[in-house]
Order: structure tokens, then sequence, then C-alpha cells
């Protein structure tokens, strides 16, 4: 199975998704290298990286179900390296 390394930001400004984004990450915990969150209270938000080996369908699920939760934004960046 070829897999991408990929960053996924992920950027929560609404509190009460903070246990669907868990649960998401925790859906896909096999595929995660690491994770950092930071919470930034002057603005009111949450950032989280999430640096991912996965197939790039499981990481285009995760950033589109984690991006479809009220206000959570989330983005992936890809390797350019290639599959493994």
């Amino acid at each position: 199975m070829d897999t991408r390394i990929a960053v996924i930001g992920i950027i929560v400004e609404d509190r009460t998704s903070v246990d669907g984004v868990n649960a998401l990450l925790h859906q896909y915990g096999e595929y995660i290298i690491g994770r950092m969150g930071l919470p930034y209270e002057k603005k009111n938000v949450n950032i989280i990286s999430i640096v991912i080996d996965a197939p790039q369908d499981a990481i285009n699920a995760l950033s589109g179900k984690l991006g479809r939760l009220p206000g959570v934004s989330a983005k992936a960046l890809y390797s350019k390296a290639g599959g493994v």
C-alpha cells in the first residue's frame, strides 16, 4: 500500500467541536506520527498540527471530515517524497 506523508493543519474556533475532532483523530490514530496542539487564548482558537503517514485517500478523508465539523478548518500539506 502506497502512503504519503502529510501535515494536516487544524484550527478550531468552536470549542463544542473539540470532542468531534478528538474522535476523528482517534479513528485515524494508526496513521498519526505526531500531534501538536496550541491553545491561542488571545484569539480564542485552538491550533492543531497532525503529522500523518497514510494512503492519500485516508488523508483526504480525515481532512474533509475535520473541515465539515462546525467551527473547524482543516487543510493538508503533502510531502513531495514518493510513496513507500
